[in-house]
């Protein structure tokens, strides 16, 4: 094509590549994105430079000098890097090569150079380009990428060094501007550290540049570990430069829940809440097993693998209150933080789990096992969450993943309530405008049936808003069904680009987009979820299951009453590594320190102990129309009031009184506080009339537990105007290591004895200072119950069963009610250790 053919337009565009040739030929080095140049002879710039121009390869000249981005991939012969992130970072270079940024692309491995780079090279050579990208456009970017890419063996501090020497080296030789440094680690967590030593010491870039490092998961194994680990590399950089990657988070349809939601709030405001919510499903479900990677798996196992992450990550976005802004990433982070608070505890009684049947064998072989080893690992969970704000109240987020399931599909299905009731017949309805079908909005993250991500949402309930340039209406495969619907019930978008996560993630690590990425707060928020259960469930029994389509309903689970259960009880084969079960402890005596004594496990006992204080209350209420009941603080009675706040339906709470036996002086909306912890497990969530609630009276004219306000003369007076003869009908008390009761402690000068009722004592361990109900008026309730739970009060149980009453040494020695009953409640791990 000559050039006077060209429009006005094409000539100015071959004008400036011309320019821009000339520019890279004139200079001492080359800029990086003029290193194709020097493959061509000059008789064949003329034809390249008319199919270049028009591809939009080439970077204009105003944008070349916005600086130089290095990006060193370490692990760069691994799976990971084998399977998404070269292809990421390649995608990235055929997006932002006419940015204005020039690119070079390091590998790096513990791999010997010669080796590393044959390894390195048979990867890159296998790189693809999208099927909508022109194949002389693909070829030319696909050269340019391998010619910018080199490996490096990143061994040594000397390595790091030799590395930074050479980014360094390049930019001065082009007259380049560093625009920042990305290091993508993937390698195994135990390597951060001293990777992080390396480039904090050596190979940070210079001020003005910035400096991304992304971190693969797993990010820790419990709250504990991923502390420690978060300590270690923020010795090192800011959380600013970290980039934690959940590839979930660049699923397609998983990115898109929050603007989805921004861009209908117009439809979901009025709906997005408990009074239309039903449920909520967010699931992630394997065809594939664990073979092959059970070394990993044993460690981590379903919940930590897929649900404390990934599912995690998408409840978030689902249950979080939306920001004004969704596009500010500090907002979003924050509001992440704040649903995280919001959630309920998880029990042991909140998952069911189960086990491949051939997992066994797999790790007995892979792990070099014995034939008699058993694992508890599950590979199979669903895990019911409640959130306690006033939006979700009520509502059940169920998360479930498994390996060996009957399909590969990935989803977070919204189902709505459904209070219509259509009168004409089925058959005459319009399906898209029947009330009765159901109401859903679904996240298709992708596999299943659809095979691609989408987002359906039921045509009974609203046409969505989605945005031109990334989605589009699909149409047709009205054959299929979802959820037991015809695809013709909904309103269905799929991309109008299909994006692999990785590339999305690495294009928002290079734009610096930090609410696609967990942060160091909302990762430690997210174990601080997770590790109750996962330390409860440990040596938990899992439901064995064949794998398949063979699991038929074996894995089909309920929700009853807050708790989670499979629907089939037989037949079921369980695997129990422990071979104590509370039938081998049927000789134990039912008296302790000659009163009765209950003994279980601590979810048994926990239970026993409720229905005993229901029965206790609901019994006094029928003979006297109120019951007033004093609770003690600490640990173990939160797992209680969780108990009763969420089984015992028919407790007379509407007559009852709650007292507090003692509490710690500080403010009651402190987190220290046993007030906070009663009204956060127990007052929040039963109908105790406020005026029912008697907190201690600790912080009284803006100071804490100053004996001039007579705050302890307050409670005793109250006490005495609405206790008759000041006996509770039940107090509740616990004991500690040292055998203190209530905020007694051993040599305590004030509440052992004496006249006062309610004192101001002093513990040993902070807060110092605590108010308490006397020993004398406990001893005066008509019913006492001590609860122990715990190895750690192995020892103090059993120098109690040996003791007598010996208050000043032993403060519980001297409960002993003068006309009412001591019962206590002692797990099997107290009293046997």
């Amino acid at each position: 094509m000559p050039v006077q053919s060209l429009g006005r337009l094409q000539l100015h565009q071959y004008k400036k590549a011309m320019y821009f040739f000339s520019y890279c030929r004139k200079m001492a080095g080359f800029p990086t994105q003029c290193s194709w140049v020097y493959l061509l002879s000059p008789k064949m710039l003329r034809r390249v430079l008319f199919t270049v121009l028009f591809m939009g390869a080439l970077p204009s000249l105003a944008e070349v000098s916005q600086g130089h981005i290095s990006v060193v991939l370490l692990g760069a012969t691994g799976d990971l890097a084998k399977k998404y992130l070269w292809q990421g970072l390649f995608q990235l270079y055929m997006d932002q090569v006419s940015s204005g940024h020039s690119f070079t692309f390091h590998g790096a491995a513990l791999t010997a150079l010669e080796p590393g780079q044959r390894l390195m090279f048979d990867v890159l050579k296998k790189l693809a380009c999208p099927p909508d990208e022109s194949p002389n456009r693909c070829a030319v970017l696909k050269d340019q990428f391998l010619k910018l890419s080199q490996y490096h063996q990143l061994k040594t501090a000397e390595n790091y060094t030799v590395l930074n020497r050479e980014i360094e080296t390049l930019l001065r030789q082009e007259g380049l501007k560093e625009a920042g440094r990305i290091f993508y680690f993937s390698v195994p967590p135990f390597a951060y550290t001293e990777i992080a030593r390396h480039i904090n010491s050596s190979c940070r870039p210079p001020p003005g540049a910035w400096l991304r490092v992304v971190l693969e998961k797993p990010f820790g194994h419990d709250l504990e570990s991923a502390q420690q680990l978060a300590a270690e590399l923020t010795s090192f950089f800011r959380e600013e430069e970290m980039y934690r990657v959940d590839h979930y988070l660049g699923k397609q349809a998983v990115a898109h829940i929050l603007p989805f939601r921004d861009q209908n709030r117009q439809f979901l405001d009025p709906i997005w809440n408990r009074h239309h919510v039903e449920r909520v499903e967010i699931v992630l479900k394997e065809t594939v097993d664990a073979k092959g990677r059970t070394s990993f798996y044993e460690q981590y196992g379903v919940i930590r693998d897929v649900l404390q992450n990934h599912l995690t990550e998408a409840l978030m976005f689902l249950a979080m209150e939306l920001p004004a802004n969704v596009s500010r990433a500090e907002e979003v982070l924050q509001r992440k933080l704040q649903a995280f608070q919001s959630l309920r505890g998880l029990e042991k009684n909140s998952a069911v789990l189960g086990q491949y049947q051939a997992y066994a064998s797999q790790v007995q072989e892979e792990l070099q096992k014995a034939q008699d080893y058993i694992s508890t690992t599950p590979t199979f969970a669903g895990v019911l969450i409640h959130s306690d704000n006033l939006r979700w109240e009520g509502v059940p987020f169920l998360l479930t993943s498994g390996k060996a399931l009957d399909e590969r599909v990935g989803y977070v299905r919204v189902l709505f309530k459904n209070r219509a009731y259509c009168t004409q017949s089925e058959t005459l309805r319009d399906a898209g405008q029947s009330q009765c079908k159901a109401k859903q909005i679904i996240f298709y993250i992708g596999h299943g049936a659809l095979k691609t991500p989408a987002v359906l949402v039921s045509r009974n309930l609203f046409r969505p808003v989605m945005p031109e340039g990334s989605w589009r209406e699909a149409v047709g495969q009205s054959d299929l069904h979802i959820f037991g619907q015809p695809l013709s019930d909904y309103y269905v978008y799929s991309p109008v680009k299909e994006r692999d996560a990785y590339s999305v993630l690495i294009s928002n690590i290079y734009h610096g987009r930090k609410d696609f990425f967990i942060t160091t707060e909302n990762l430690l928020a997210s174990w601080g979820f997770w590790t109750p259960l996962l330390d409860s469930i440990s040596h938990q029994p899992l439901r064995l299951y064949p794998g398949g389509v063979e699991n038929q309903h074996l894995l089909d689970f309920e929700m009853v009453n807050g708790e989670v259960a499979f629907t089939l009880a037989e037949p079921v084969e369980l695997l129990n590594p422990s071979g104590l079960m509370p039938s081998d402890y049927r000789t134990i005596q039912s008296k302790f320190r000659q009163s009765p004594l209950v003994s279980a496990w601590s979810e048994d006992l926990i239970s026993q102990l409720a229905s005993d204080i229901e029965k206790t209350a609901s019994r006094t209420v029928a003979h006297s129309g109120q019951f007033h009941l004093a609770l003690s603080g600490g640990s173990s009675p939160a797992v209680l009031f969780q108990r009763l706040a969420r089984h015992h339906y028919a407790f007379p709470w509407k007559h009852t009184h709650i007292w507090l036996v003692d509490e710690r002086c500080v403010p009651l909306s402190d987190t220290e506080s046993n007030f906070f912890s009663l009204h956060n497990h127990l007052l929040q969530n039963v109908r105790v009339p406020y005026f029912n609630v008697h907190p201690m009276p600790v912080h009284l004219n803006q100071r804490l537990c100053v004996e001039e306000d007579r705050g302890t003369e307050l409670y005793a007076k109250e006490i005495m105007a609405l206790v008759a003869n000041a006996s509770f009908d039940l107090v509740l008390l616990g004991v500690g290591t040292d055998g203190h009761t209530a905020s007694l402690f051993p040599r305590s000068e004030n509440g052992l004895e004496g006249a006062q009722t309610v004192v101001l004592t002093e513990s040993p361990v902070k807060p110092h200072q605590r108010m308490s109900l006397s020993l004398p008026l406990i001893n005066k309730a008509r019913q006492v119950f001590v609860l122990v739970l715990g190895k750690g009060k192995h020892d103090i149980t059993t120098l109690l069963s040996r003791v007598g009453h010996e208050p000043r040494k032993w403060p519980i020695s001297g409960v002993s009610p003068s006309s009412g009953q001591l019962v206590w409640y002692v797990d099997y791990e107290a009293l046997l250790g």
